[in-house]
């Protein structure tokens, strides 16, 4: 009896384990497919910015023929991207800051302080979220940045995405309510004010926060696209990559340049990947804190 029991277990723990093992290959291979689904096209641009505009037209091979490298030399002086990238880099990197400053400061006013009007504007921010109307506000947003006079610089454009911040006032939102209240009750002891609590402690538990708003923030300034085309139609000089890169669409004689876009594509992927990289550990991180007693 012992040796049949003792048999059926160990049939039990072999099926359990080539289970294991069975679901464990299954989910590698739907990742492995994944990954090659994703990396596919930026392989397949990054060999097309080595290939001649022929030879990528006629698309016969994938590994270039004779790999140009001159590419992207010519995409960053000729095509003016140097100009473009540095445009690029001052509305991210501005609208990022500006942002979380924005939006870290209301997600704080809004969990700690009482005030009248402070669920209509919760709810004003999340139908912002929810209402799209899209290309429609384009006209009065530009309209109002022609009465400010902001509408020859992209300083217009940096106004507008920065007021367009409802989703990372949720993200911090939630961050600044995980914090304690009693470091605030502390510090009010200690006779702080509100200033002084929420830029020596709010602000800085809240670095995991602003690492995730940063990057969300960062990518979506750098990928605009429709902003900056409309405020830079009349200023070519102020149009930022995404503008500049969909103009290498066409060069001399409305020849489509499409290893410059590839070469260009490939180069402002660059500063995207850069910031992965840094804002990657906030992803791992929780905001903590600790009242001593």
């Amino acid at each position: 009896m012992e040796t049949e029991a003792a048999a059926k277990l160990n049939s039990t723990v072999n099926g359990w384990s080539v289970s294991s093992a069975a679901k464990r290959l299954a989910l590698w291979v739907f990742l492995i497919i994944i990954a090659a689904m994703t990396l596919f096209p930026i392989l397949m641009a990054l060999l097309g910015s080595f290939k001649s505009n022929a030879e990528l037209t006629a698309g016969a091979t994938i590994l270039p023929d004779i790999w140009h490298y001159k590419n992207y030399a010519e995409v960053w002086e000729q095509a003016h991207f140097s100009t473009y990238t540095w445009n690029s880099l001052y509305v991210s990197i501005i609208t990022t800051a500006g942002t979380l400053i924005v939006a870290s400061m209301a997600a704080y006013a809004v969990d700690r302080l009482n005030y009248f009007g402070k669920s209509f504007y919760v709810a004003l921010q999340a139908s912002t979220m929810f209402i799209s109307i899209g290309a429609v506000v384009l006209r009065p947003q530009f309209e109002l940045m022609v009465k400010l006079q902001l509408h020859t610089s992209l300083t217009g454009v940096i106004l507008i995405l920065i007021s367009g911040h409802a989703y990372i006032f949720f993200i911090l939102l939630s961050f600044v309510k995980a914090i304690p209240r009693e470091l605030d009750e502390a510090a009010m002891i200690d006779g702080c004010s509100k200033v002084w609590i929420f830029t020596r402690i709010i602000f800085p538990l809240l670095k995991p926060g602003l690492g995730v708003a940063a990057l969300f923030t960062f990518r979506n300034a750098w990928n605009e696209y429709i902003l900056p085309l409309v405020f830079t139609m009349s200023q070519p000089k102020l149009q930022t990559l995404t503008v500049g890169l969909a103009g290498l669409r066409y060069g001399i004689a409305s020849a489509a340049q499409t290893h410059y876009m590839m070469a260009g594509a490939c180069l402002s992927i660059l500063p995207l990947l850069i910031v992965y990289v840094l804002a990657n550990k906030t992803f791992m991180q929780v905001t903590s804190g600790s009242v001593k007693g």
